[in-house]
């Protein structure tokens, strides 16, 4: 009985595909020998079922498997090669709708309900150090934590005391961020290795906004040494700083100067910036740091490395010129530069000439012999020290009227809430702090993660961060993010986790308990080498751009426009310049793509662009034409222009020219002249309604690289469609993917029963080419 259920089956398929019947004793669902009885019955009916669905149909034996399990499906027939050069049938997932309504409120209820193990995940996620400060290996890794802490500890209060210059503010402020910043960061931060505190690019964008609202509030930028007052804030004696300014503080108005002014704008602008962090870790912003390109990043690190070169320059040679502020700085600062360079400090260009020539030597030898060191040589410290223990026993300061670092007092500051009133004046400034601090520490968190095969959660990163701007404000620092250069020396001194940034913690805290007062006679002048030197990553960069230009043309001008607009203008306008630039190289790049004719490479189904590559083989009759990038409003000119010009053949000029030569031939022919305008009788009119360039009877469009199709590209597609069948040339699309189909079905391409749709949309493009083939050519066709 089953065999003559199968029997009947296959003969109904026949039937339905003209072709002959398969043999009786195999499965013509599922390609088996034989089939139990009761899955032979549902193997046929799904055949069945199948074939009436489908309106396009093949040989028996060349149909792929059919998944019985998916039979509601809706089946989409292209044609796709094989060594047969038959079709196979090829099925379509169909994609559940699911209510968005209800989604969301099922989300809801679930973010909403609060359970003890909810709570308790809560908390681990948010302080990830309860998860993995319980398992740590004390054996196993407190030996690399604590040689990588000192490590760090030990570089980072030369630099912190050195990048208090770019920030325009006091020593102890920087040391206070660096302090808190490591501390914050080991409770929330997922990186293991990342070392988080200051950073030269984030202290000058501080700086910049300090700065200017100094001069906004009528200070002076002047440099000189203020005295510390019992209160613990800070004010310049000197006359042109001895402007008063109102500024509320925690609901009291208090009487402040340029110093207690200047970490008020620096804490408000802090504060402002990690709320920002903290904001978009909520609302899931992280993507906007896949705008800021590799090349975009290391553009605007190099214009600011100029930028803060720039500014160290009146330290390295001990003149006294106006901090200039705004656009154009970097062009004023070297005018005023070499206008007063007869008031150079010969005390402070020859210390200047000997730190850079030490620091330079040490860094070369270290870079040289890295491997054969257990860890880095600390040569910022040693400088420093030597440096201080001279210029106080020579009285540089008092001689030779070099200027020191001054005053820097012990403990701690009592805490303050940022100002508000000033929070509103820099709101504008936190954006793109709050951006470029979270992009360096996610990229060098994802960096270390990917080197030592563990993962990190970026929104996390963001939250962290952002807390290590926003708790710290209060503290009187300001903002930090992660340093390359830091976290490099940590990852090479045997850092595992966290715990190392604990130990640097406890280096600065011993700094700024004890050991800051010591500093009272180091010269600026030895702050601002280390600051250069510092730089030397940054500005090796240049040596790149050849290599940069050979791999990459557009890469190369992003990032050379990303370095002239920082170095030049700002870096705050550098760094927009250098993202709309790249986003707008992208636009053009997909505006004006590469179109080619492709011809068939020898004894083969491929086929490749006839100008890049010899000894392809053209097509008679067909012309294949491949455009690549997306197909949208933005490129639909160029797609016909380009289009019209390879194949030589402008369609609508053509349907232009024969219906004014049909108009001259009734003339003609209403006058009784049996002769066309040309002299040629009527019988040979038909040849000249075809010009020669008319020489192909199909168009193949490549649609492997088109990505998408907008209502544009749609309507685009569909003219060329119609104004290629006017002239009796066939329109074939090959390789399209399943967002272009649907794009097309939706749009009426393939008409409203989609009936033709098989004989407009190929598998590939030597199947469309063998179905062109295989076309009749028209009556009336010439060619």
């Amino acid at each position: 009985m089953w065999g003559q259920v199968q029997q009947t089956a296959a003969q109904e398929a026949c039937r339905l595909t003209e072709t002959p019947p398969l043999n009786s004793g195999s499965c013509t669902t599922c390609s088996k020998e034989s089939c139990a009885p009761e899955e032979l019955c549902y193997c046929a009916l799904i055949r069945n079922l199948l074939w009436n669905y489908c309106s396009y149909f093949m040989p028996l034996e060349h149909i792929h498997e059919v998944n019985t399990g998916t039979m509601e499906r809706p089946l989409e027939a292209t044609r796709m090669e094989n060594t047969t050069s038959a079709c196979v049938l090829m099925e379509r997932k169909t994609h559940v709708k699911m209510n968005r309504k209800q989604v969301m409120l099922a989300k809801l209820r679930k973010s909403c309900s609060c359970t003890p193990q909810k709570l308790k995940n809560f908390l681990m996620d948010f302080l990830p150090v309860l998860r993995w400060l319980p398992k740590y290996k004390c054996k196993e890794y407190i030996w690399g934590d604590v040689m990588s802490g000192l490590v760090i500890g030990i570089i980072l209060v030369p630099q912190a005391i050195a990048y208090s210059l770019l920030a325009g503010l006091k020593p102890i402020y920087s040391l206070y961020t660096s302090f808190f910043a490591n501390i914050i960061y080991f409770l929330m931060g997922t990186s293991r290795h990342v070392s988080v505190g200051i950073f030269s690019l984030i202290s000058l964008m501080v700086g910049q906004v300090v700065d200017r609202e100094l001069l906004l509030a009528g200070f002076d930028l002047n440099d000189d040494a203020s005295p510390v007052l019992g209160d613990g804030s800070l004010q310049n004696d000197t006359q042109s700083n001895t402007t008063a300014f109102n500024l509320t503080i925690a609901g009291m108005n208090a009487e402040c100067g340029k110093e207690c002014y200047a970490i008020g704008i620096a804490t408000a602008l802090t504060f402002v910036a990690g709320v920002y962090q903290v904001l978009m870790g909520i609302f899931r912003l992280g993507f906007i740091s896949m705008y800021l390109s590799e090349a975009v990043l290391d553009g605007f690190a190099t214009g600011a490395s100029l930028t803060i070169l720039t500014a160290q320059v009146k330290y390295l040679i001990g003149i006294k010129i106006p901090r200039s502020q705004g656009h154009g700085m970097l062009v004023i600062t070297w005018i005023n530069v070499f206008r007063n360079i007869s008031q150079a400090n010969i005390c402070d260009v020859i210390t200047s000439a000997i730190c850079i020539l030490v620091l330079v030597t040490a860094k070369e030898l270290g870079d040289r012999y890295k491997h054969k060191l257990k860890f880095p040589l600390p040569t910022e410290l040693v400088v420093i020290v030597v440096a201080t223990l001279v210029s106080h026993y020579g009285k540089l300061n008092e001689v030779y009227a070099s200027s020191v670092s001054g005053a820097i007092p012990t403990g701690f500051i009592p805490p303050k809430v940022p100002p508000f009133n000033l929070m509103l004046r820099v709101a504008v400034d936190a954006l793109p702090l709050a951006i470029v601090s979270f992009v360096f520490t996610v990229s060098l968190s994802e960096m270390c993660a990917k080197k030592y095969a563990y993962s990190i959660k970026a929104n996390q990163e963001m939250f962290a961060v952002g807390f290590c701007n926003i708790i710290p404000s209060f503290f009187h620092s300001f903002a930090t993010s992660a340093a390359l250069a830091k976290t490099l020396v940590k990852t090479s001194t045997g850092c595992q986790t966290q715990v190392s940034g604990v130990i640097s913690a406890m280096v600065v805290l011993l700094v700024l308990l004890f050991l800051a007062p010591l500093f009272y006679s180091l010269q600026k002048c030895v702050l601002a080498c280390i600051i250069i030197v510092s730089l030397r990553g940054a500005l090796r960069k240049f040596r790149d751009v050849p290599s940069r230009y050979h791999v990459n043309k557009v890469d190369t001008f992003v990032w050379i426009v990303t370095m002239s607009a920082s170095a030049l203008i700002s870096t705050e306008i550098g760094l927009l310049v250098g993202i709309v630039f790249s986003l707008l190289c992208i636009i053009v790049r997909t505006q004006r793509p590469r179109t080619a004719l492709l011809g068939q490479i020898q004894d083969t189904n491929f086929y490749e662009d006839d100008l890049e590559y010899e000894n392809l083989s053209s097509i008679p009759k067909v012309k294949i034409f491949r455009f690549e990038a997306p197909l949208y409003y933005a490129n639909k000119d160029y797609f016909l222009k380009s289009l019209y010009r390879l194949t030589n053949l402008d369609p609508n000029l053509e349907v232009a020219r024969r219906k004014k030569y049909e108009k001259k031939e009734k003339r003609h022919l209403k006058k009784g002249d049996h002769t066309t305008a040309n002299g040629l009788g009527i019988g040979e009119t038909t040849l000249q309604l075809v010009p020669k360039q008319t020489d192909f009877q199909a168009l193949v469009v490549d649609c492997s690289s088109i990505l998408f199709l907008d209502t544009t590209g749609i309507n685009t597609l569909k003219e060329i469609l119609k104004d290629y069948k006017d002239l009796n040339i066939s329109v074939l699309l090959a390789c399209c993917n399943p967002s272009v189909i649907d794009s097309l079905k939706r749009g009426g391409y393939f008409g409203k029963d989609f009936g033709s749709m098989q004989e407009m949309l190929f598998y590939s493009i030597h199947n469309a080419v063998q179905f062109a083939k295989d076309q009749k050519l028209p009556a009336d066709c010439s060619v």
